[in-house]
């Protein structure tokens, strides 16, 4: 089972999120268990005071390092397994769907939700082993972007989604877009489903759904094929695709 914790400021924003659809079904199968920490009572002042001014000036708070610190050294003191200590903010890493493979192999993940102008540098140089971005803008705190790794991780552990090809044939997952999805009815409104999808031939069903990821992957993202090693076949059709944008 993993085990994730969450230091934040807010805790209740992830009432609503973790306890719903497929995180609440995640719990249920005992794939994950959730610790919402608000860090805020780990600090070492009557006031409970968790940020203070930046030396040198400028504008915003920042977040004093020993609430943090004292709130880690608390979750991880009886750890079997070390945990990977995330902090999300926009100067980290881009997150990608091979980071959310990488998480969900862990036992332990420790999620650190910013606010303010920032963090205190140490702990960014002495706490955290992973830094994570979800995009290239800046939301309010790191609550939302945990919430969207945590998402991420958790529907690929074991069992969570039933089928357990659902994450391969995940966007992202092979390298490339998911083919499109059709659903009943065949006509819908005079808007047909491919005949290939109603034939009941899966080798040419295989091929179309193939042949259609690598289409919209070179229309919507052809960024991901820069490093993509192409079959023969699907060199054939991506010469193809070129030819009809011609």
């Amino acid at each position: 089972m993993m085990k994730i914790d969450v230091l934040t400021l807010f805790p209740n924003m992830f009432s609503g999120v973790l306890n719903e659809s497929i995180l609440k079904k995640a719990q249920e199968k005992q794939a994950v268990t959730f610790n919402i920490v608000n860090f805020r009572q780990f600090a070492d002042n009557k006031h409970q005071t968790v940020d203070d001014y930046p030396y040198g000036g400028g504008a915003g708070m920042v977040l004093k390092p020993q609430p943090i610190f004292d709130a880690v050294a608390h979750l991880t003191k009886e750890c079997e397994h070390q945990p990977r200590i995330i902090l999300l903010c926009p100067q980290g890493e881009r997150y990608t769907q091979k980071k959310a493979e990488e998480l969900a192999k862990e036992n332990h993940l420790i999620f650190i939700c910013g606010h303010y102008e920032g963090y205190d540098e140490r702990i960014r140089e002495h706490l955290v082993t992973d830094e994570i971005s979800i995009g290239d803008y800046v939301l309010t705190g790191g609550e939302l972007a945990a919430m969207v790794v945590i998402d991420s991780v958790v529907r690929l552990l074991p069992g969570v989604l039933g089928n357990e090809a659902s994450p391969v044939l995940d966007s992202f997952s092979s390298g490339l877009l998911e083919h499109p999805h059709y659903t009943r009815p065949a006509d819908f409104r005079g808007l047909k489903v491919p005949d290939v999808l109603l034939s009941g031939n899966h080798r040419l069903i295989e091929e179309w759904r193939q042949k259609e990821s690598l289409r919209r992957t070179f229309l919507r993202r052809p960024d991901l094929l820069e490093n993509y090693e192409l079959t023969d076949q699907q060199k054939k059709w991506l010469e193809e695709f070129k030819k009809n944008e011609r």
